[in-house]
């Protein structure tokens, strides 16, 4: 009988929810975040409101007009950049335009047979750690996160990978292909799971990801994953809205992350926020109702999102991030 495939996460993250046949293999995983700061906006001058009391966007600063504006220049690139072809014009790729470039991330999903939860752990655990030791020899690959969902789909384990752009997310995959060692513990989660989903994900530009830190909330606290599917053409108006929602909810809770796919499920979104525990969760999302600007997000939100999901996540005691 030949060898069971190795196993990569190009394998597993290319097929979306697809059942574990019995000699399939894992996808890699990671070691440390990178340590980007967290990026604060600085202050814009704000437009007077027009006659029908909506609070009205400066046109030099809006990025729907291609404005040169702090704004605008964050979504279509400065007069400098332009002219260095840093960046393309308004017409230019999405993705492009409101991602961050830097990193590649991948969000893969394990959905663990009930019974074998204390397995998966156990062997998901020695998986994460020897990538998270010996990550320099796997291409780089870094470990933002590894959560597990108590509310959504329970039974389900979140693992955040980030790779130096799709150069390093190469160099692992070969890395991992050629390590026995990896592929050993890789092959002990195998009998645990029943499914497995995996994306590749852009950062936003305007909201990068926490770097690794213990929060010093009880067992890391939780963690709100909140998913939205997009009508399809609708991401640089999404950006667009939470560029000045952020702002209002960063007054009461620092966002983690936020990221939009680009292989696999298409057209998504997925923001992550942290709190100490569920009440805290429930006032401080009340609190970002007193600011005007909240209000507004949530209504263009509504507008350009098919659906929307929220899943309540806890850090796995090997994660970077709780």
């Amino acid at each position: 009988m030949p060898p069971a495939p190795s196993f990569s996460s190009i394998q597993l993250g290319l097929r979306a929810s697809a059942r574990v046949p019995a000699r399939a293999v894992l996808f890699p995983t990671s070691a440390h975040l990178h340590t980007s700061p967290s990026l604060s906006l600085p202050d814009t001058p704000k437009a007077k409101a027009p006659k029908d009391g909506k609070e009205a966007v400066d046109p030099a600063e809006d990025p729907k007009t291609g404005g040169e504006g702090f704004f605008g220049a964050l979504f279509y690139g400065s007069k400098e950049a332009k002219a260095e072809g840093l960046v393309e014009n308004a017409h230019g790729q999405h993705s492009k335009l409101v991602g961050r470039g830097k990193y590649v991330h991948e969000k893969i999903t394990h959905a663990v047979i009930p019974s074998q939860r204390d397995a998966y752990v156990q062997a998901a655990e020695k998986y994460f750690r020897a990538l998270i030791e010996h990550n320099g020899e796997l291409g780089g690959v870094k470990l933002t996160g590894s959560w597990e969902a108590i509310v959504g789909d329970v039974g389900t384990f979140t693992h955040i990978l980030e790779y130096e752009g799709y150069k390093g997310f190469d160099e692992t995959y070969r890395a991992l292909r050629l390590s026995k060692e990896m592929q050993s513990l890789q092959s002990e989660i195998l009998p645990t799971i029943i499914s497995r989903h995996s994306q590749l994900l852009s950062e936003f530009s305007f909201w990068p990801s926490s770097p690794p830190h213990d929060s010093g909330f009880p067992d890391g606290g939780i963690f709100e994953m909140r998913s939205y599917k997009l009508q399809p053409g609708k991401l640089l108006d999404w950006e667009y809205a939470w560029r000045r929602g952020l702002e209002a909810r960063r007054r009461f809770v620092q966002p983690v992350g936020a990221f939009f796919s680009q292989v696999g499920h298409l057209h998504e979104v997925h923001h992550i926020w942290q709190y100490p525990d569920m009440e805290t969760r429930k006032h401080t999302r009340e609190q970002a109702w007193s600011v005007g600007s909240w209000s507004d997000t949530v209504q263009e939100t509504v507008k350009l999102a098919q659906s929307m999901e929220s899943t309540i996540l806890v850090p796995c005691s090997w994660s970077p991030l709780r």
